[in-house]
């Protein structure tokens, strides 16, 4: 008996050993390359973000190494930090894939209407009500989704961007919640806004969820916008966190109850502007 035990818990300890394996690393390196490839091209059009992605991506590359060693010498890596890296690469590669943003070219005559394009500057706030159904047990890297913005966004007394203007995204990463790590975690990546009929490119992280609910029965009109100019198309004085979820710095969604994230239609999202929007 005391034998079977011990070949039982040595059984068990190879399990957890090879939970990641050498293959999976191998992964995470040709992850790695792809996102030099595409950063490489992001630098022909934003040698900013390029350059803020590469210094991102050595980062990485050497997480990558460590977790390499690791697995050779100790002859484990927990899933957790296998995770943890493929993700942040994740949410990277989608970020160096910013300039794939399909908009309309500029109508002729514009350029003589007499009203110089506008730029909504970063740190711009936006609350948009959510279109689809999110949930991190359905949800797979690259599935799309539509939101539509909440209120006006005006500079002075013009209306730059109406309520009801589509924005479009697609899942950055998902993560749905597992037997060892109950934590499910959900990434949206925001891409494209379309104002009187014209798609903007729109890079944006999503800073807070709210129960859409609180707001039903509520007139635009009557609900209070946020002081800050550059934050006019949000609303402050509902304090209606969807319960079960928190967002963490880097615009990731997490459960807090050991369940999956779920946001329902409807859903109030807060995003802020990660970089200036052009609208002409």
């Amino acid at each position: 008996m005391a034998a079977a035990m011990v070949l039982l818990v040595c059984a068990g300890t190879v399990t957890a050993q090879v939970a990641v394996s050498s293959t999976d690393i191998l992964q995470l390196e040709t992850s790695a390359d792809d996102a030099s490839k595409q950063i490489a091209t992001l630098r022909k059009t934003d040698v900013t973000l390029a350059t803020e992605l590469e210094k991102k991506l050595s980062d990485l590359r050497e997480e990558v190494t460590y977790l390499k060693v690791k697995l050779r010498r100790d002859g484990g890596v927990t899933r957790a930090e296998y995770l943890d890296v493929r993700d942040r690469l994740d949410k990277l590669r989608v970020r160096a894939q910013g300039e794939k943003v399909t908009a309309q070219p500029e109508l002729p005559g514009a350029a003589s209407s007499g009203k110089p394009a506008r730029q909504v500057p970063v740190g711009t706030k936006f609350d948009l009500r959510l279109q689809t159904l999110l949930d991190s047990t359905l949800a797979k890297f690259g599935d799309r989704f539509v939101a539509v913005t909440l209120m006006d966004f005006k500079v002075g007394d013009e209306i730059v961007i109406s309520a009801g203007s589509p924005v479009r995204g697609f899942i950055a990463s998902v993560r749905a919640s597992g037997a060892t790590d109950h934590r499910a975690t959900l990434t949206l990546a925001f891409d494209e806004i379309t104002i009187g009929g014209v798609a903007a490119r729109l890079r944006a992280s999503v800073e807070q969820a709210l129960d859409g609910k609180a707001l039903d029965g509520r007139a635009v009109d009557d609900m209070t916008r946020l002081d800050l100019g550059a934050s006019a198309g949000a609303i402050i004085g509902v304090k209606a966190n969807l319960a079960g979820v928190f967002v963490d710095s880097a615009g990731t969604i997490t459960s807090t109850e050991g369940r999956n994230v779920d946001l329902p239609e409807g859903t109030i999202l807060r995003i802020r502007l990660d970089q200036p929007v052009t609208i002409r």
